[in-house]
């Protein structure tokens, strides 16, 4: 048999459906010459079957079928490790696709100089909406080749082992393979082989096709996306500290903040967001595990974090489980504090009160949000439902506190404004908002959805109502933080003829706001949309540009 250039490993579990399409893609690479392995955990639907059934199809297709489940990606992986025949390994999740020239342009990598791996673009494609994202895009922006993982620490984050070509020969030689019996493995993976590789090429051509399913059910989401369990978050502290050993036992102590950084911007941040929808006893749970690790890692990695990650991280360390839910509210948004305490020095601290230790001082000190100086446009305020009472039809009645933790709004009551643009027009609702103390107003106001002009085939989708606020001459408009948890409304409605089901509901996610989600029904949904969707073709548009432009 024609040894095979490279062997490409497709990983399965009970993933009959998506099997096809995944091997598909590999038979459609512009080189030819591939060896094709089936890792299949043991899975119990009919991927023995269908895996057979390619098989028969396609002479580079081999099936192996581990005598029992290992739980996990590694040991499918590991092997066909063992079997493989070309000199040069790629491995690929039976939900994913390689891109046509994935393999030839990675190959042709390391033909072009001798390196230990060459990777290249992740395609990010969301399941829900198609929505496509290139996965740390500045890490692969350029094509370059690398002496090892200390001329660019950088590349920690992109700890994907899919991404990738390795050289056999180098994998044997370090004895590297996929740890067995842990989650995250590539994590551990990806961060051995750069610590060991003498050299690796980076292309900024894709390589790669991830699907990602961000509200799947919990049953069936991925690892990553089973962060509600206590055991997910022992897994990754687990592999952090094995990442740890690995770099003090190979003499690269010296990337540890960067990996230290990582952690926190990355995998800390993905559990973060999450904080204010977990129960006491999660939470508690969530501190016993996070807590120790997190007093291993080094100073300079929370400095170089946003104030406010770096204030969930200091709240959780205290203990604090009520500031840390409040903290984590809004991550990654323009969401102010509640409340700020400024020391003797004028220091302003996250909080009611000022910090007792340094390392609380150095951590909850806000002086670089420039809650007093920021432009208005920008300022931080922090805007939340208290109470939501529903109306006839989809009406709300809304009360909506506004916390002013800068100072930036005048003493009295304050014009605001609530924002809804379901289609091109916006609807503006006035409402005032009345001081409660210093830095706090409070108002109500009743938002009717079916006010909102919306275009003649209707909206289909979600909104988040802002609220508005100026002064001076300046406008600024912020999010509206929603109750956590409420009984969904629903209604149909009719405004302007055009039948709609219009519900109003929590998020769901972080940061939590306010959301009325529009779904065409009845004539409009079976017949306007459909015929304007004929017609709003960009053929018929430019027709149209050229009768009217010819009549002028």
């Amino acid at each position: 048999m024609t040894t095979p250039d490279v062997t490409v490993t497709v990983i399965v579990y009970n993933d009959a459906a998506r099997l096809p399409r995944a091997v598909a893609s590999l038979r459609a690479q512009t080189h030819e010459n591939i060896e094709i392995v089936i890792g299949d955990d043991h899975s119990s639907d009919d991927t023995p079957a269908v895996a057979r059934r390619l098989a028969a199809q396609d002479s580079r297709v081999r099936y192996l079928r581990l005598p029992e489940n290992s739980g996990g990606c590694s040991a499918p992986r590991n092997r066909a490790i063992d079997i493989a025949r070309a000199p040069y390994l790629m491995f690929l999740d039976s939900d994913d696709e390689l891109p046509p020239r994935a393999v030839e342009l990675l190959l042709a990598a390391h033909r072009e100089r001798e390196v230990d791996f060459t990777m290249g673009a992740v395609r990010r494609v969301r399941v829900d909406n198609g929505r496509r994202t290139t996965w740390m895009p500045h890490l692969v922006r350029e094509r370059r080749t690398l002496d090892g993982i200390a001329a660019d620490p950088r590349l920690l984050f992109e700890h994907l082992s899919t991404s990738k070509m390795y050289a056999r020969a180098f994998l044997d030689r370090h004895h590297l393979r996929f740890p067995e019996g842990i989650h995250y493995e590539d994590q551990l993976f990806s961060a051995q082989a750069y610590g060991l590789a003498r050299a690796f090429t980076i292309i900024p051509d894709p390589v790669y096709t991830w699907y990602i399913e961000p509200y799947a059910d919990q049953s069936s989401a991925s690892i990553s996306n089973q962060r509600h369990k206590i055991s997910n978050v022992a897994d990754r502290v687990h592999v952090q500290r094995l990442i740890d050993a690995f770099l003090v036992e190979s003499g690269q102590a010296g990337l540890r903040e960067d990996k230290d950084f990582k952690f926190l911007k990355h995998d800390f941040r993905m559990y973060a967001g999450d904080l204010p929808y977990r129960d006491d006893a999660w939470l508690a749970e969530f501190a016993e595990i996070m807590n120790p690790y997190l007093d291993t890692l080094a100073e300079g990695a929370f400095a170089r974090l946003p104030r406010p990650e770096r204030v969930v991280l200091e709240l959780l360390r205290e203990g604090d489980l009520d500031g840390v839910r409040l903290a984590a509210r809004g991550l990654g948004h323009p969401v102010a504090p509640r409340e700020v305490t400024a020391d003797a020095d004028g220091t302003p601290y996250w909080g009611r009160s000022v910090p007792t230790t340094e390392r609380a001082r150095r951590e909850l000190d806000l002086t670089d949000l420039e809650l007093e100086t920021r432009p208005f446009s920008t300022a931080l305020f922090r805007h939340e439902i208290t109470d939501l009472r529903p109306g006839p039809g989809a009406a709300l009645t809304l009360t909506v506190r506004t916390y002013d933790p800068g100072l930036r709004l005048p003493v009295g009551p304050q014009r605001a404004g609530l924002l809804l643009s379901p289609g091109r027009r916006r609807l503006t609702v006035p409402f005032r908002l009345d001081p409660v103390r210093p830095g706090v107003f409070e108002g109500r106001v009743q938002l009717d959805p079916t006010r909102a002009r919306l275009p003649l085939q209707g909206f289909e989708g979600v909104r988040h109502p802002q609220v508005r606020l100026q002064q001076q001459g300046l406008a600024h408009s912020g999010l509206l933080l929603a109750p956590l948890a409420f009984p969904a409304l629903t209604a149909r409605v009719e405004p302007g003829g055009a039948a709609h089901r219009i519900t109003v509901e929590p998020e769901g996610r972080n940061p939590g706001r306010l959301q009325i989600r529009w779904q065409p029904v009845g004539v409009t949904a079976r017949v306007l949309r459909p015929v304007v969707r004929r017609i709003d073709r960009p053929r018929v548009r430019n027709a149209f540009r050229l009768v009217t432009s010819a009549l002028k």
